[in-house]
């Protein structure tokens, strides 16, 4: 079974940070991705996706960007169902991102500066380990980001050998 996500596009709103009863951080978001195709009056469509990330991740998403933000997300679709104010039952789908990569510089207007790749990931067993403040500040022994234009293969001389039991297939 597969269950990955990968979007890239712009924030619709500001994301809001809550922390539950016991403290643990989240923020629900809404990210645009334009669709591959055109419509019949040759306009780009596209589609509003709800999103929601948890701890350091969600903390840095709402202390970084705002509306208009761009940002790359790798997740998972999860659903749910709540029972709603009028007693109907409400479907709900949302991808959980698992990492969140920050597009465009803090103070950005969507120009073609030094544009660098900002990682925030979330360690999915459950506990956040270290602290780290990323680019913006604090300890940067920790920061995981890289440059857009960085190629981690680079150094590799050849192609590259893979053993066929490794394989998932």
């Amino acid at each position: 079974m597969i269950n990955r996500v990968v979007l890239v596009g712009r924030l619709t709103k500001d994301p809001e940070l809550r922390y539950s009863p016991n403290g643990i951080a989240s923020c629900r978001f809404q990210v645009a991705v334009n669709r591959t195709f055109q419509n019949q009056q040759g306009e780009r469509e596209a589609d509003f996706i709800s999103c929601v990330a948890w701890r350091k991740q969600a903390e840095n998403l709402a202390n970084f960007m705002k509306k208009g933000s761009l940002i790359a997300l790798e997740g998972r679709i999860q659903t749910g169902s709540y029972e709603g104010q009028d007693g109907k039952r409400v479907y709900t789908t949302d991808v959980v991102a698992d990492s969140i990569q920050f597009l465009e510089p803090r103070n950005s207007t969507g120009g073609s500066q030094g544009v660098s790749n900002y990682e925030s990931s979330t360690n999915t067993s459950g506990q956040y380990q270290g602290s780290s403040q990323g680019q913006y500040g604090g300890n940067n022994n920790q920061s995981s980001y890289t440059k857009v234009d960085e190629d981690p293969f680079a150094n590799s001389k050849g192609p590259m050998e893979v053993n066929q039991d490794d394989l998932p297939f």
